[in-house]
């Protein structure tokens, strides 16, 4: 493969992910692990990735407020607009992180009167400017990798709250291994996440579909709805209905 392709690559699965292990685009390429760190060093050194240890992160997704070019900016919007119509006045809700929830929360209409908790800061900040809107920010350690408070405050926090409607974003999502995701202390709060909602809402752009992290957060049957940017009628989404209701 050329090294443009492995760019390309590469760029694609941070976009759809927020997060690659060296590691694992070593695997996926059929490349050494030394190659694949040359290759995120000029992605980096071009402004397009963040380089950290052990891998890359997205860029869009550490700072929403400045990119005005999010990956699939109208699918997330699409996403958003469906998932409002589970919201309603009155409700107490719990939001994950992430560039597509912040989209939703920037949609909320300003006349809805809602209490919400979240786990991400930035969530937090976009809710803030609703008028109605009570906003609970959960504490905790902050992962610099994904943005929001981890470890076992957090998790205890959960534990003492529930919710009517859990927003839950998805680094994966797969018929044979259900949600799942690749840095395991995210992955514990969102299944403590899980555990304090009635109902739980996976929202993700369909291009996450099909695909497996390491690590899983849950099984299908553990989600209320599936949320994301094709009609419901799709044929992708078919055998996702059998186990979860799609909108």
């Amino acid at each position: 493969m050329l090294k443009e392709e492995r760019h390309a690559y590469i760029l694609k699965q941070i976009n759809l992910h927020n997060k690659v292990l060296s590691s694992d685009l070593s695997e996926q390429l059929v490349v050494s692990e030394d190659t694949i760190r040359r290759d995120l060093n000029e992605l980096a050194e071009s402004g397009k990735i963040l380089k950290v240890h052990g891998g890359a992160l997205s860029k869009s997704f550490h700072y929403p407020f400045q990119q005005v070019d999010a990956y699939a900016k109208d699918a997330k919007k699409e996403i958003s607009r469906k998932a409002l119509s589970l919201i309603q006045n009155g409700m107490t809700l719990l939001a994950s992180g992430g560039t597509t929830m912040i989209e939703l929360v920037r949609m909320i209409p300003d006349h809805l009167s809602c209490t919400f908790f979240t786990i991400s800061p930035l969530v937090a900040l976009e809710l803030a400017e609703k008028p109605n809107l009570q906003v609970i920010l959960l504490g905790g350690q902050l992962s610099r990798n994904a943005q929001i408070s981890i470890g076992s405050k957090v998790i205890s926090e959960l534990s003492d709250i529930k919710v009517d409607l859990c927003l839950l974003g998805a680094n994966s999502v797969s018929l044979e291994e259900g949600v799942t995701d690749s840095d395991w202390e995210v992955v514990q709060v969102k299944k403590a996440m899980i555990k304090s909602a009635q109902k739980t809402a996976i929202v993700s752009i369909a291009e996450k579909l099909n695909s497996i992290q390491k690590l899983k957060v849950c099984h299908l049957n553990s989600i209320d709805y599936l949320i994301t940017d094709l009609n419901a009628q799709d044929s992708l989404l078919t055998n996702y209905a059998k186990s979860v209701h799609v909108i």
